[in-house]
C-alpha cells in the first residue's frame, strides 16, 4: 500500500511518448545513430538579433529583479500590434492580453481558473495532450469529440460533432478547446468555421479556448485564421499564441493569452499567486522579436515547407501513401494497413529499431489517435532522407519488397 495518495496525479495515464524515448536513448547509448522526428523541438537557431538582445538586456542589472505576473507592458504592447498586422484584430495590451510562461503554462493555469470540480470541456481527439490533461488535473472531465469522420477531417461534420456532444452531455460543458492549425493532426479550418463556434459559443455561455501556436507555419498559401477575427469573438474566446516555433525560442518559453478581458484578468489573479512573470531581459529579446526584422519567418517557414516535400514525397516514393499537410512543423502519417493490428506504439518502436527513426506513436494523443503515427519536422533534409531509407528498410524486413524507391 502506498504511504501517500496523489489524487490529481493518479487520473493521468502513463505517458507513452517515455516508452519510445527510453528506448531511443538506450539504442544512442549502444552506438545506433538515430534520426529523431519524435518530439517537436525545434532544431534551427533562435535569429541572432533576437540572442543579441537577450545578451544585452541581462547585463543591466535592473532586469535582473523581479518582472510582472502580466508581463512587461512593451511586451503586451508588441503582440497587440503583431494581430493587428496579421490579422487587423485590434487588442488592449492592458486588458486583453496577458504573458505566459510558454503557452503549456497558459493553458494549465486557465484551466485551474476556469474548471471546477465536475466541470465539462469539450477537447477534440487526437490532441495535444495538455489541452485534455489540463481540464484533468484541474479536477474536470473531458467529453472527447473525434477530429475525423472516416479518416477524413470535414469541418463542418466535427462542428456538428461538437455541436451533437454539447447538447449530450449532462452537465452543460462550461469550455471548448481547439486547436487549429491542428498538433498532431495538421488539420486546418476556415474562418467560416470560426464564425458557427463563435456564434454557438454565445448562444449558449460557452468558453471558447483557441490554440494558434503554429499560426506562421503554413505552406501552399493557406494563411491559418485567428478566432479573434470574428465579429464579437472576444466576448466569449480567448486565444493562445507562443513564439516558440514562429521565431524558434522553444525553450525561452515565451507564451501569450490574448481575448475576453474577463477571462484575462481571471488568469491573471491566478497567476499572480503563482509568478513573477519571465526573466526580464527574455521578455525584452521578445519584444525584439515581434517588432523587428520578420524576415527569419518566412525563412524558417520554407525550411518547414522543404522538409515537409522532401519526407512527404520520399514516403510515397516507398508506397507509405501520406499527404503533404498545408502547416504546422508536423506530417500526421496513418499507419499502412499491413502494419494496423500493431497499434501506434508497438509501430513506432518497430521504425525506431528496425529502421533507426524516431517518431511520435499516435496513442499518445489519445485513443483515436491509434492508427497513426506523428512525424516532426526538426531535422535537416539529409537526415530526413536518410530517416526514409531506414523506413523502407524496416518495411522490407517485413516482407514488403516490392515497395519502389
Amino acid at each position: 500500500m502506498p504511504k501517500f495518495q496523489f489524487a490529481r496525479i493518479d487520473r493521468l495515464p502513463p505517458y507513452v511518448f517515455a516508452v519510445v524515448n527510453d528506448l531511443k536513448t538506450k539504442l544512442r547509448r549502444a552506438g545506433e545513430d538515430i534520426v529523431d522526428l519524435g518530439m517537436g523541438n525545434p532544431d534551427l537557431p533562435t535569429p541572432q538579433h533576437i540572442v543579441d538582445k537577450l545578451c544585452e538586456a541581462a547585463q543591466n542589472p535592473k532586469n535582473h529583479r523581479y518582472s510582472q505576473t502580466k508581463g512587461l507592458y512593451r511586451l503586451r504592447e508588441a503582440l497587440a500590434l503583431w494581430y493587428k498586422r496579421k490579422y487587423n484584430v485590434d487588442l488592449d495590451p492592458e486588458t486583453e492580453v496577458i504573458t505566459t510562461i510558454g503557452s503549456k503554462e497558459g493553458l494549465a493555469h486557465l484551466a485551474l481558473t476556469l474548471i471546477n470540480p465536475g466541470d465539462v470541456a469539450i477537447v477534440p481527439s487526437p490532441a495535444y495532450p495538455i489541452h485534455p490533461y489540463s481540464i484533468i488535473i484541474a479536477g474536470g472531465d473531458v467529453r472527447s469529440v473525434p477530429l475525423f469522420t472516416d479518416d477524413v477531417f470535414d469541418e463542418e461534420a466535427f462542428f456538428e460533432s461538437i455541436v451533437k456532444a454539447y447538447k449530450e452531455s449532462w452537465p452543460r460543458p462550461k469550455v471548448l478547446i481547439l486547436n487549429f492549425p491542428h498538433n498532431p493532426t495538421t488539420a486546418c479550418v476556415s474562418l467560416k468555421f470560426f464564425e458557427k463556434v463563435v456564434d454557438f459559443a454565445k448562444e449558449n455561455n460557452l468558453i471558447v479556448i483557441q490554440d494558434i501556436a503554429y499560426a506562421e507555419i503554413s505552406f501552399d498559401g493557406y494563411v491559418p485564421p485567428s478566432i479573434l477575427q470574428v465579429k464579437d469573438a472576444k466576448e466569449v474566446a480567448v486565444e493562445f499564441y507562443s513564439l516558440s516555433k514562429t521565431y524558434s525560442m522553444a525553450g525561452w518559453r515565451v507564451g501569450f493569452a490574448a481575448g475576453n478581458k474577463e477571462i484575462i484578468h481571471a488568469l491573471y489573479r491566478m497567476k499572480s499567486y503563482l509568478d513573477y512573470g519571465m526573466f526580464q531581459p527574455i521578455q525584452i529579446a521578445a519584444i525584439i522579436a515581434l517588432k523587428g526584422d520578420q524576415s527569419c519567418v518566412e525563412e524558417y517557414r520554407k525550411i518547414y515547407e522543404r522538409r515537409r516535400d522532401v519526407l512527404v514525397e520520399g514516403l510515397n516514393r516507398i508506397g507509405w501513401k501520406v499527404e503533404k499537410p498545408k502547416s504546422t512543423m508536423f506530417v500526421w502519417a496513418k499507419i499502412p494497413e499491413q502494419f494496423q493490428s500493431m497499434g501506434s506504439l508497438e509501430f513506432a518502436k518497430m521504425l525506431l529499431l528496425d529502421g533507426k527513426v524516431a517518431v511520435s506513436p499516435g496513442i499518445g494523443f489519445g485513443e483515436y489517435g491509434d492508427k497513426y503515427v506523428r512525424f516532426a519536422l526538426v531535422e535537416n533534409e539529409l537526415r530526413i532522407k536518410q530517416a526514409v531509407r531506414g523506413i523502407k528498410r524496416a518495411f522490407e524486413k517485413y516482407g514488403l519488397r516490392n515497395i519502389k524507391v
